[in-house]
């Protein structure tokens, strides 16, 4: 089992939490996600798209898709306590292989509970994180435990920066160029907090760094709408996430993903008005097409 946690900006989306079970936890259809409990959530950005995007390149692959650990959360921040206390007492009966974490409530203490309940788990399950979730785990000094942050060069910036309690605080001088991701990579091997094993680091060229190097750079090929579509950095966060699952270590996951988005954007050619569900809906036949390529 693998899991996808995250929140959607829906007061009202109770907890989904994952089970084990003999129907597929959710489909993609018509741009929305499918629960197996009936409920449809829209697939924009955030949650819904990474899980989205994880769940039709599953289905590519031909895995079973990943269990989701769902809640609604506008910020107060129940939802995702509600969700967090769910993995702390439930995760040693579901014992994920991995767990992909998207954007909940950056509760320090919270999040420590799950890493520790993670921690405890034989073999340990592979930790992957995207969006807010990099946040809270730069900011409980535990970013090492995990095993890939997908950020693009902002949220790295706030990585590099040892002194920022929270991105709102990330020091002007390492935002000056939005495209210069090396000083920004050498400052977050140099510093001395703590650094995921691996980056994906998404923008106009992506970097997939392993252990503090450089492994790959992919910028081929290059659609400019993709910079503009809202949703595309989960997008490929979750296809990370599928090749992970699909058995591939974490850099090899990352470049693969990279490579798979640009090759996915050239393919729909998009426009700056393009929705995330029209990429994720031409994800599986992109994937049919390009697999022995990717692979």
């Amino acid at each position: 089992m693998w899991i996808i946690a995250g929140s959607l900006p829906d007061p009202d989306f109770a907890l989904c939490a994952p089970r084990e079970d003999d129907t597929p936890s959710a489909v993609f259809r018509d741009d929305r996600l499918l629960l197996r409990d009936g409920r449809s959530v829209p697939v924009e950005r955030g949650s819904a798209a990474l899980a989205a995007s994880c769940v039709a390149a599953c289905a590519a692959l031909r895995l079973p898709p990943p269990e989701l650990a769902l809640v609604g959360d506008i910020g107060a921040g129940d939802g995702s306590r509600a969700l967090y206390a769910m993995l702390t007492e439930r995760l040693a009966a579901f014992r994920p292989q991995g767990i992909i974490f998207h954007y909940l409530f950056p509760d320090v203490d919270w999040h420590n509970r799950v890493l520790m309940a993670a921690q405890a788990l034989s073999p340990r399950p592979l930790l992957l994180a995207d969006a807010g979730f990099m946040y809270v785990a730069k900011m409980s000094g535990y970013a090492a435990e995990y095993d890939l942050f997908t950020p693009d060069v902002g949220e790295l910036a706030f990585l590099a920066d040892e002194k920022a309690p929270h991105p709102f605080y990330t020091r002007g001088f390492l935002l000056q160029n939005d495209h210069d991701v090396l000083p920004l990579l050498d400052r977050l091997r140099n510093g001395d907090h703590a650094a995921p094993r691996n980056l994906l680091v998404k923008g106009q060229a992506d970097y997939i760094v392993e252990n503090g190097e450089v492994i790959g750079v992919v910028s081929e090929p290059s659609e400019p709408a993709m910079e503009c579509i809202g949703g595309t950095g989960d997008i490929v966060a979750g296809l990370a996430a599928a090749f992970a699952m699909y058995g591939l270590p974490p850099a090899r996951a990352a470049l693969t993903a990279a490579r798979a988005a640009r090759l996915l954007a050239r393919r729909c050619r998009p426009r700056p008005d393009t929705q995330a569900g029209e990429l994720i809906r031409a994800l599986p036949d992109a994937l049919a097409e390009d697999l022995s390529i990717l692979l």
